[in-house]
């Protein structure tokens, strides 16, 4: 048996099958397009495989397909699941979908873990939400544990909030650069090269951030710790809360969360 067993070699799904490679080399991966799951299986250094083999041989199998494909691509390899008598764990990254649809779509009350993983994974620092089935014994969730220590941080969430977790930080990633890529042309603005200026840009968001979580501290104190009274960062704050920064952001967290719960949805729902 293959530990691991990754369908669909996408952005996400390559980049959790590398974070899990760096672990273990029992790992399959499969994809719509063979030849990019072999070209992924050669750089990490594992198989290639098709979808069958992988529903038959792999313990813990990703599935990284898009929710909307997810019903065809499972009910494809029902038959195989069916015939399976060891253990065997779904793990699901599709934006909308329940555990409950997903075994439904699996055709049984298979150990599902299910996570919303963000692109950080690709340099070991991804957040990574997760829930589970209540027939994931501990021993199942913790060998999944630890083969994703190279992604990042896991952190449990109930499924009730998955959909909301994944709108900050499934999401948040995007809203991110745009924030950081805006900083850097405000750099342009004032004379900076551009390369220079996204530089410090991306620094300054990469610091901030570790600043806060390692401290532990109220982002309204650390806010309050960078301006001095007169001084030029309180007037870049007075700018942006004129402009209202914070209802924006959490319009577009919303709209995330939207669209979230809606692919969630029954098609015939949504007609």
């Amino acid at each position: 048996m293959t530990n691991f067993g990754f369908i669909g070699a996408g952005n996400m799904g390559g980049a959790l099958a590398t974070a899990v490679s760096k672990s273990t080399k029992s790992v399959l991966i499969a994809d719509h397009f063979a030849d990019k799951a072999q070209t992924l299986a050669d750089k990490l250094g594992v198989k290639s495989a098709d979808n069958k083999e992988i529903a038959q041989t792999c313990e813990y199998i990703f599935l990284g397909v898009k929710p909307q494909m997810m019903a065809d691509m499972l009910g494809s390899i029902k038959s195989e699941f069916k015939a399976r008598k060891d253990n065997l764990v779904l793990i699901t990254m599709a934006a909308g979908l329940s555990i409950e649809t997903i075994r439904e779509m699996a055709g049984g009350d298979y150990k599902t873990i299910r996570i919303m993983p963000n692109t950080p994974v690709l340099v070991e620092q991804g957040e990574i939400l997760y829930c589970k089935s209540g027939n994931v014994t501990d021993s199942d969730l913790q060998f999944f544990l630890d083969n994703m220590k190279f992604a990042g941080m896991l952190t449990p969430i109930s499924e009730e909030l998955m959909n909301a977790g994944c709108s900050v930080s499934g999401c948040g990633p995007a809203f991110v650069y745009m924030f950081i890529k805006a900083l850097a042309q405000g750099g342009e603005d004032c004379g900076i090269d551009s390369d220079t200026s996204l530089k410090l840009a991306a620094q300054t968001v990469l610091g901030s951030a570790k600043l806060l979580l390692e401290s532990g501290t109220d982002p309204d104190v650390l806010i309050k710790n960078v301006c001095s009274p007169g001084g030029s960062t309180i007037e870049g704050v007075k700018s942006l809360e004129n402009s209202k920064l914070c209802d924006v952001v959490r319009k577009a967290v919303r709209a995330s969360y939207d669209r979230n719960v809606e692919l969630g949805k029954p098609v015939d729902s949504e007609q």
